[in-house]
């Protein structure tokens, strides 16, 4: 349930969604200054392109920063073993994409990053969680639904929804008032939220789509396709029920494979999406994602799918697909619908093992080859030659059947037309 500030009660426990972002930077010395609590703020980590020397060093300054900022105790929670597993493995077997463009990134991770909040809230005795999402976009609704779905009787804390910021320039302006640092330039606020699958950029010149976005200035895991090496690079991913296995040729569990992949595809400028979709709050939003690896992945998954699925289930695979991702783009991940669909996507998947082999160039996902033992393409009935599987002449009385009721319709019509036509003619010859 939503809470006041008036209802915590003094000293309480909160526990913070901290990202050691500008948003949850300022949240902690408001909550100090108007709630009088005990803040344990709690970063969880979905992943980075730092490397682990890097992230070792960056983790104690985010625990530094929120301990500086007024916290009490400060966690880094590593998920990103649990986000490649749990969260982006099921979206890409369901090839989940919504509104057709945008493959989930935040979204898929919003659930997880609620779960483990709670986690901690339980090993510290506290029931209030705090997020930094603002009253205008959709991670309010995935992280308070999780928390309803998990700990219904948690209280939780929005304070963009009740304090007097307004902007990010206000939240700029409320940390240098208190002689507090932050960790972005007045000049270059995006809002930005970066994990394993992908980095969104939203604010400042995005939010006019009539702005085009400068990436030379705004890409961070990759390169525009015009500044992308002016030789292609062929790549080849293999897939063992679904879920990927090996990279040009070597097993690799799927975080390390995650991780190169983005490296490789962000050099040649793939995965560059930009859009303005309909959040789950009624409005349109703007946003650049950057989505190398996952791009590639989902493009992979999608051809092996071409051979390794027939008709009918690849048809309404695509249609649940849409569905997965609403529920998933609004926060619906611990349904029973979302559990049932995963169980029908799995099912799904038995046969979509294979390797597939692709050109990366210049921002495009060129496919070349595709391989499966369980492949479905017969070359023999695809040929223009006649073969024992399938005769010419068959097809005669194929498409007489399945033309029939469109020729039963067209007959039916012809005798009304006649039987009009008959008595327009018997009341012109009666009016003479």
């Amino acid at each position: 349930m939503n809470a006041s500030v008036d209802s915590i009660k003094n000293q309480e426990k909160v526990v913070l969604a901290y990202s050691g972002g500008l948003d949850t930077t300022v949240i902690i010395p408001w909550l100090k200054e108007n709630v009088d609590c005990e803040i344990i703020a709690v970063c969880v980590d979905v992943g980075s392109t730092l490397t682990p020397e890097q992230q070792a060093d960056y983790d104690e300054k985010l625990k530094a920063r929120a301990i500086a900022t007024g916290a009490s105790k400060a966690y880094v929670i590593d998920a990103r073993e649990e986000f490649v597993n749990e969260y982006i493995l099921p979206c890409l077997k369901a090839q989940a994409t919504y509104e057709g463009h945008y493959l989930l990134g935040t979204a898929m991770a919003r659930p997880l990053i609620a779960k483990k909040l709670i986690d901690i809230a339980n090993q510290e005795n506290a029931t209030t969680i705090c997020h930094g999402a603002t009253g205008k976009g959709n991670d309010q609704v995935r992280f308070e639904l999780a928390i309803h779905a998990l700990a219904p009787n948690f209280k939780v804390i929005a304070p963009w929804r009740v304090w007097n910021i307004r902007s990010r320039e206000d939240a700029i302006d409320y940390l240098e008032q208190r002689g507090l640092s932050y960790p972005v330039r007045k000049e270059e606020s995006y809002s930005r939220d970066q994990n394993l699958w992908h980095l969104s950029h939203e604010g400042l010149e995005l939010e006019d789509p009539a702005n085009a976005p400068n990436y030379e200035k705004l890409l961070q895991l990759g390169v525009s396709p015009q500044s992308a090496p002016e030789q292609g690079e062929q790549i080849s991913l293999t897939f063992k029920q679904g879920t990927p296995t090996h990279l040009n040729g070597k097993t690799m569990p799927m975080l390390e494979l995650l991780t190169k992949l983005n490296e490789i595809a962000g050099k040649h400028g793939v995965g560059i999406l930009d859009m303005v979709e309909n959040r789950v709050v009624g409005l349109k939003a703007r946003g650049v994602y950057e989505t190398p690896g996952g791009t590639v992945l989902y493009k992979a998954h999608d051809r092996l799918e071409q051979i390794c699925l027939d008709a009918r289930t690849r048809s309404t695979k695509h249609k649940l697909g849409i569905q997965y991702a609403e529920l998933v783009y609004g926060g619906l991940w611990f349904t029973p619908l979302r559990e049932a669909l995963d169980a029908f996507m799995d099912s799904t998947q038995r046969t979509v093992s294979g390797t597939v082999t692709l050109e990366l160039y210049k921002g495009n996902i060129i496919p070349l080859k595709t391989e499966s033992p369980y492949s479905l393409y017969d070359q023999e009935l695809a040929s223009f030659t006649t073969g024992e599987l399938y005769r010419h002449s068959d097809a005669e009385g194929f498409i007489t059947l399945y033309g029939l009721p469109s020729r039963v319709q067209a007959l039916m019509r012809s005798r009304i037309a006649a039987a009009e036509a008959a008595a327009l003619k018997d009341e012109e010859l009666l009016s003479k």
